[in-house]
C-alpha cells in the first residue's frame, strides 16, 4: 500500500520516483488495476495534486522533459482532465447545486426505504456477493484510494447492476477518497451514468474487468447488467447553459490581510505574500463539509496533515479554524485588524458554498474575500465548455501558456 504522507516533500518524492514511468510505460499500463499496493503503472499522485502539494504543471513539465511530447502524451492528458472537470463545473455551477439538493433528497428517501437502506449498506461494506465490487468497496474504505478504471467499473455496477441512486455512490466516494474533489467526483459519476456526455453511459463489462485486473477478477457476463441506456431521462431539460467564469477580487498589496489556507491549495508560498501586510494566518478544516454523513478518518487526517505542513512552509504561528458557523470567518479577520482575507481560488464545491454563506457577515464587517487564481486554471478553464475534446485540441496552446516561464 502506498504511504500517503500528507506533505509537499512526500509528494515531490513520489513524483520524482515515478518520472521514469511517465512515458510509454504509463501509456501502455495505466488501464490495468493490479490492486492495493501493486500499482506500478500509475502515479498515485492524485491526493497531492488535488491539494496542490504537487502542482499539475510540475508533473507535466517533468513528463515532457523526461519522455518528450509524443511518449508523455497520455500522462499529460490525464493530468489535464482534472483541470478540465474543475473548469467545466465552474462554468456550470448549477450542476453542483443540483447534486447537493439531489443528494439530500436521496438521503431522505434512504431513511424511508428499508430495502434500499439495506442494499446501500451492503454495497458500501462490500457484501453484495459480487467479488470484484466488494473488493473495491473494501479497498476504498481501507486505503482512501482506487485505481481510475476500478472507479468506473464500481460506479457502473452501483448504478446499473445494483440499481442504486448514483448520488449516494458519489457521496460514498467523496467521503472516502483522499483525492476527492467536487468536480472530478461529481462529474466522473455523471459521466458513467450518461449524464455528462449525454446518452453515452459507461458499461462495466465482464471481459474488460478480467483483462484489466490481470485476471484477479473474472465475473460472469450474467453478473453484470447490460447497459443500453443511461440516466439522461432523469434530467429531461439537458445540461444547463454555460456561465461566465466567476469574477474574483485579487489581494491588494499593502492592505492589512488575514491569510487563509485550505486544503484546496496548500502551496500559498507560491504567491506573493511579501506584498501583503499579513496580520494573521489560519488553516481552515473543511473536509467535513463534503457530506451530511461521516467523513473517513483517512481523509480528515490527510487534510489536517497537509494543512499543518502548509503552515510550516509559510513559517507562521499555527491557528486553526473550523468551517462551522460562517460568521466566525469575519470575527477572525476583524480580531486580526484585517480588511481583506487572501486565499487561493476556491472552486465550486462545499467550501465554496460555505464561503458564500459567510459573505454577508464579511460584507457587514467591511472585509473583502480575495483570491489568487493559478495560471494553470486560467489556461484550461476557458476551453472547458463542452466535452474534453475541445480542451485536448488546445493542449499545445495550454502548455505553451503555462510552461513558457
Amino acid at each position: 500500500m502506498t504511504d500517503f504522507t500528507p506533505t509537499r516533500a512526500a509528494g515531490d518524492a513520489l513524483m520524482a520516483e515515478f518520472i521514469p514511468r511517465m512515458g510509454r510505460r504509463y501509456a501502455n499500463g495505466r488501464n490495468t488495476d493490479h490492486g492495493p499496493g501493486a500499482q506500478k503503472a500509475v502515479s498515485v499522485l492524485s491526493p497531492y495534486i488535488r491539494r496542490r502539494l504537487v502542482l499539475e504543471q510540475d508533473a507535466v513539465a517533468a513528463a515532457l522533459a523526461a519522455h518528450g511530447p509524443e511518449d508523455a502524451e497520455k500522462f499529460v492528458q490525464e493530468v489535464i482532465w482534472r483541470g478540465y472537470f474543475k473548469g467545466w463545473l465552474e462554468r456550470r455551477p448549477q450542476v453542483w447545486a443540483s447534486y447537493r439538493s439531489g443528494l439530500n433528497a436521496d438521503l431522505a428517501a434512504l431513511d424511508r426505504d428499508r430495502r434500499m437502506r439495506r442494499d446501500v449498506d451492503r454495497a458500501m461494506t462490500g457484501q453484495t456477493g459480487l467479488e470484484c465490487f466488494d473488493a473495491w468497496a473494501t479497498e476504498l474504505v481501507d486505503t482512501g484510494y482506487l485505481h481510475n478504471h476500478a472507479r468506473m467499473w464500481f460506479a457502473s455496477i452501483w448504478i446499473f447492476t445494483l440499481g442504486l441512486p448514483w448520488r449516494l455512490g458519489a457521496d460514498f466516494f467523496y467521503r472516502h477518497l483522499l483525492d476527492g474533489d467536487a468536480a472530478s467526483n461529481t462529474l466522473g459519476w455523471r459521466w458513467v451514468a450518461g449524464l455528462h456526455t449525454r446518452g453515452k453511459p459507461y458499461p462495466a463489462d465482464a471481459q474488460n474487468i478480467a483483462t484489466f485486473t490481470a485476471g484477479r477478477f473474472t465475473p460472469r457476463r450474467s453478473d453484470l447488467a447490460e447497459v443500453t441506456q443511461g440516466l439522461e431521462a432523469t434530467e429531461p431539460d439537458g445540461l444547463p447553459s454555460v456561465q461566465p467564469l466567476r469574477s474574483l477580487n485579487a489581494p491588494l498589496p499593502g492592505q492589512p490581510t488575514a491569510l487563509l489556507i485550505t486544503d484546496e491549495d496548500c502551496r500559498v508560498e507560491d504567491f506573493n505574500l511579501a506584498a501583503l501586510d499579513i496580520r494573521s494566518v489560519a488553516t481552515l478544516i473543511a473536509s467535513h463539509l463534503r457530506s451530511p454523513l461521516p467523513l473517513s478518518d483517512l481523509v480528515s487526517d490527510f487534510e489536517a496533515g497537509a494543512l499543518a505542513d502548509a503552515i510550516l512552509r509559510v513559517g507562521a504561528e499555527p491557528m486553526q479554524l473550523q468551517a462551522g458557523d460562517p460568521a466566525a470567518l469575519a470575527k477572525w479577520a476583524t480580531a486580526a485588524g484585517a480588511t481583506q482575507i487572501a486565499t487561493p481560488y476556491i472552486t465550486q464545491g462545499p467550501l465554496r458554498d460555505w464561503l458564500d454563506e459567510a459573505a454577508p457577515s464579511l460584507a457587514l464587517a467591511g472585509i473583502t474575500l480575495c483570491e489568487w487564481r493559478r495560471d494553470w486554471d486560467a489556461a484550461i478553464w476557458p476551453h472547458a465548455t463542452a466535452g474534453f475534446f475541445k480542451v485536448k485540441q488546445n493542449i499545445p496552446r495550454i502548455l505553451e501558456q503555462v510552461l513558457r516561464a
